[in-house]
């Protein structure tokens, strides 16, 4: 029988979860190819909605057997959707041109109406700068610079007055990005991997999900017990900062509820393996070997079990307990039947005793 807790009898350090999402990387394998991986996926959010989860997020990697390109993915979604958010795990700002990500990020809020919440990232390798192109300085100060300007051109500022007239523009032309979404700016998010970063977004007055890998925590230190200093650090700065109170807080977590042998026996492995091979686990057929772990990240738990035992792990767990909104990191490998079931046994038999209700 599943643990059902009242408010009053929950951990005290344990925020009841206001939210319920998913974090997908839309793959595809060789066999079925891409054009199935995302028709998948559109599916897979429609259903998510079904079940009341408040939001589904999707991750882009470039060059691969994944979604590259999230924005007209969402938009697509929208038009299959009415409620759920829609959300980018995480866009690195390293690879992107900030004027043309505002303009496609306008234009998909509007299109869904107003449910993009965008999650960028400002920590990444120069890996791909021969294909991108290279910069003068380094890969996190450029993403940076390129994040500041994203920001100034969602928040409808002037980017630039003309001063020869062209392009349809009169000299004294004062130009800002169109469509304008007048409240997507409040709904950036910030991927946030170490106490850094957290801090660097509540500055900026952006929120943060936390993902399944971290870095820059002290020696000896749990992965939980960082991601709640991380979120800590966050809410802090923002209530010196700003004087309010933050926005939620979303973290994403491998949690795989075994409601059958046969699924505690499939979610053991996938444990096994992420323990093993780390950020390389669960790949798709025809997916690139990612490199070895970067020296000093940290790789999230699974947590897997009975509901029960799942229930009690993510009470026990600092990061998650510290949460307002519990991300489930679906396995990248697994296909749509595999992942709606993961949904379902989650929502069902785990997130009301977290304190959550579907939203219908």
């Amino acid at each position: 029988m599943t643990i059902t807790l009242t408010s009053a009898s929950l951990p005290a350090s344990f925020r009841p979860k206001q939210r319920l999402g998913f974090n997908t990387r839309v793959s595809f394998n060789d066999d079925a190819g891409p054009a199935k991986g995302l028709r998948d996926g559109i599916e897979l959010f429609r259903q998510a909605e079904s079940l009341g989860y408040q939001s589904g997020w999707a991750y882009q990697r470039h060059f691969d057997h994944y979604l590259s390109s999230p924005l007209p993915f969402f938009a697509a979604v929208g038009q299959h959707t009415s409620r759920i958010r829609l959300g980018s795990a995480v866009i690195p700002m390293r690879y992107q041109d900030p004027i043309l990500l505002a303009e496609a990020a306008g234009t998909t809020d509007l299109l869904v109406d107003c449910r993009l919440e965008l999650a960028i990232a400002t920590g990444v390798s120069a890996a791909f700068d021969a294909v991108f192109g290279a910069v003068d300085t380094d890969a996190r100060t450029e993403a940076k610079r390129r994040q500041a300007r994203f920001l100034s051109a969602i928040s409808g500022e002037i980017l630039h007055t003309v001063a020869e007239p062209g392009q349809g523009a009169p000299q004294g032309a004062e130009l800002r990005v169109t469509p304008h979404s007048a409240t997507l700016r409040s709904r950036i998010r910030q991927g946030s991997a170490s106490l850094a970063s957290a801090i660097q977004a509540a500055e900026l007055g952006i929120g943060i999900i936390s993902g399944t890998v971290l870095h820059d925590q002290d020696k000896d230190e749990t992965f939980g017990n960082y991601q709640a200093r991380i979120i800590e650090a966050f809410r802090t700065t923002w209530r010196n900062t700003w004087d309010t109170e933050p926005p939620s807080v979303a973290v994403a977590a491998s949690i795989l509820v075994g409601t059958t042998p046969e699924l505690s026996s499939k979610y053991a492995a996938y444990d096994l393996e992420r323990r093993t091979k780390g950020i390389g686990a669960s790949r798709p057929k025809g997916a690139l070997a990612p490199p070895s772990q970067p020296e000093g990240a940290q790789i999230s738990p699974v947590f897997q079990g009975t509901p029960d035992q799942v229930i009690e792990a993510v009470f026990n767990d600092p990061g998650l307990a510290a949460a307002d909104e519990i991300v489930l990191f679906l396995p990248p490998a697994f296909s749509l039947a595999e992942n709606l079931r993961l949904l379902n046994d989650l929502a069902q038999t785990v997130a009301p005793a977290l304190g959550w209700s579907p939203a219908l």
